[in-house]
């Protein structure tokens, strides 16, 4: 199963797909582009299971933040 992992040495240490150099926030900004998951892996020789890896991981970052309303 892919996962993301954080390495200095790869992409300034942003998180990406293991096993490549695709960061989380390219994926996950491209499918709120519009890009369709198909054309994510046909564009980027993305798998299924590594589109889904990046999208639990940013699932799992907003679930561990905390939010507090800005005043008016």
């Amino acid at each position: 199963m892919p996962r993301v992992v954080i390495d200095p040495a790869i992409c300034h240490g942003k998180p990406v797909v293991e096993g490549t150099r695709m960061p989380v926030a390219m994926i996950v900004g491209s499918l709120a582009g519009g890009m369709s998951e198909a054309d994510l892996e046909r564009e980027y020789d993305l798998s299924p299971a590594q589109v889904r890896a990046a999208l639990r991981f940013a699932g799992e970052l907003v679930e561990q933040e905390s939010f507090h309303l800005l005043p008016a």
